[in-house]
């Protein structure tokens, strides 16, 4: 390895180190599913179960295990913590970006740097790499299998099939039937635009096949010899019906996921944009003809790769922005893809008007990152922005500095310093996120305080229930107290003295419903808008 590789490599470690791995316990976990897949992996590992993912001691089939597998691990490695379930994501993303590095480097040398910071540095790539969630081993597992597969097609060494099968069997185990089904529609559409119908023989190599059922069949097959009726909960209600209806309360228009992919593809979503131009009325120039380059073949792979999980997702009933993930990775191989062949480049006046054009417009996006940044703390509070506030100025001045510097270094030296100021872009807007909007998300969207409040009151594992608070407070309380709650509105009111955690203003109701009982008002947390009552048992009337 030259002494220019080892210096890429140990740059590309500082930065994933930092985007992915950096203040990944700074908030709580937020939302309905961080804390519950959280639980499910303790309870897991409490069972030294394996294989029947339990959610407080009852079977939840919703998800494969992969993450829960992964989650297990480092929860007994460094302890169980909000921290240890976000480890996954960001391994997971590491491991992508790491993958996109030694591929290109084989495969397109020259590019390798450049594609591998710009998929460790987009929005969505950085934000699920900070969630304990599914979507990042999916995405990681699923590109990991496209790229083998792309190696192989390339070279013909059935190492890299044999590389795509496992790295599909893990897709599979992250998230289901999606990533062999998108993976199929996305080789069956490049190999017959291609005009290559053996490929598609020749990929259904009998040896790899047995290698995906190897790893992805026994866990299914043994989570449903103990769970009969996984199948039904899994694939009709979880995979079919959340396509094809909205039974999970996730309605977005049909457009929905073209914004937020390119929102996930920030701050680079501009040189995609002009990539897939370029591309697209390429191929469409050459449409009478074959695909000769390798060039031609390789971009046409990733707009495929793009497209099929864009329509694809957009046609499902029930939308979240963490299904669009699977293709964000091509999308930086794209943008890559256009940076590196623009080096050097530039002598003609209308390459040099298009590069002062380009300059200013992904300075602009730099600009809006870092102001996005630094106005993402009173975003949390007010849930929108709140224009006056002396806040936003701060922020639009460090915007248009930013803006500024990016886009006169980019004017001047074209894309050659793109990746460096780009770069230093998304690393103060982490850095910012961090340090200004992470303690405002964990005091208003995590139960991580409601859940020291009641420590605090009580270091023993007291009963707790709840009453009209949000089901994102209510997972979120099982996973740090480790302990089910109880709903007073589905008639569960514990006969034990507890910890009652009710919505703001809900002290007239509490006292009808535990009548008889002692209710001694402990706290209010308004920034979580529910109060802390303790709730005695025996006879005693009080209100307060």
């Amino acid at each position: 390895m030259s002494p220019r590789s080892r210096t890429d490599l140990l740059l590309l470690v500082a930065f994933c180190g930092f985007l992915f791995f950096y203040g990944l316990g700074a908030f709580g976990l937020v939302g309905a599913d961080e804390p519950r897949y959280a639980q499910i992996a303790r309870e897991m590992l409490e069972r030294s179960d394996w294989v029947t993912p339990t959610l407080i001691g009852k079977p939840w089939l919703e998800k494969p295990a992969l993450y829960y597998w992964e989650a297990m691990v480092a929860f007994r490695a460094f302890g169980v913590s909000d921290r240890a379930a976000r480890l996954p994501g960001a391994f997971d993303a590491a491991l992508l970006v790491a993958a996109i590095y030694f591929f290109l480097r084989r495969f397109r040398p020259g590019s390798e740097m450049d594609g591998a910071l710009i998929a460790a540095s987009g929005a969505g790539v950085v934000g699920f790499a900070h969630a304990a969630a599914t979507d990042m081993p999916l995405a990681a597992c699923f590109s990991m299998a496209l790229l083998g597969w792309y190696a192989w097609h390339e070279s013909g060494r059935r190492v890299y099939l044999a590389a795509f099968y496992i790295f599909l069997a893990l897709g599979t185990l992250a998230k289901g039937p999606v990533a062999p089904a998108l993976a199929a529609v996305i080789i069956f559409l490049f190999v017959g635009l291609m005009r290559d119908w053996r490929a598609i023989l020749r990929t259904l190599w009998i040896p790899g096949i047995v290698l995906y059922l190897v790893v992805a069949l026994p866990w299914y097959i043994a989570v449903q010899l103990r769970n009969p009726e996984f199948l039904r909960v899994f694939i009709l209600e979880h995979n079919l019906a959340r396509f094809s209806a909205n039974v999970y309360h996730h309605p977005q228009p049909f457009w929905f996921y073209l914004p937020v992919f390119l929102l996930a593809m920030m701050p680079w979503a501009l040189a995609l944009i002009v990539a897939a131009w370029e591309r697209i009325r390429l191929i469409w120039a050459k449409r009478k003809q074959a695909f000769s380059s390798a060039e031609d073949s390789w971009t046409l792979f990733l707009l495929i790769w793009i497209l099929v999980p864009v329509l694809f997702f957009s046609a499902s009933q029930s939308k979240l922005p963490g299904y669009i993930l699977p293709a964000v990775p091509a999308g930086a191989l794209l943008a890559s893809e256009f940076i590196s062949g623009r080096r050097g480049d530039g002598n003609g006046a209308e390459d040099k008007r298009f590069s002062t054009l380009f300059a200013i417009a992904h300075g602009v996006a730099c600009g809006l990152l870092i102001f996005a940044a630094l106005s993402a703390a009173s975003v949390a509070i007010n849930r929108y922005l709140v224009w006056g506030r002396s806040i936003y100025f701060d922020a639009g001045i460090a915007a248009l500095f930013a803006f500024a510097v990016a886009a006169t270094l980019l004017s001047r030296s074209g894309v050659r310093l793109m990746g460096r100021v780009t770069m230093f872009a998304v690393v103060v807007s982490v850095a910012a996120v961090i340090r200004f909007a992470a303690p405002v998300i964990d005091a208003t969207q995590s139960a991580r305080p409601i859940a020291e409040s009641i420590q605090t009151f009580s270091r023993e594992a007291v009963p707790v229930a709840l009453y009209h608070v949000h089901r994102e407070q209510e997972y979120g309380l099982e996973f740090y107290l480790n302990r089910a709650a109880e709903k007073y509105e589905d008639g569960n009111i514990p006969a034990a003295a507890h910890v009652l955690v009710a919505a703001q203003g809900s002290q007239v109701d509490v006292a009808k419903i535990v009548a008889g009982r002692r209710v001694s008002y402990l706290t209010s947390i308004p920034a979580q808008r529910v109060e802390l009552y303790w709730v005695g048992k025996g006879e005693v009337t009080g209100d307060r």
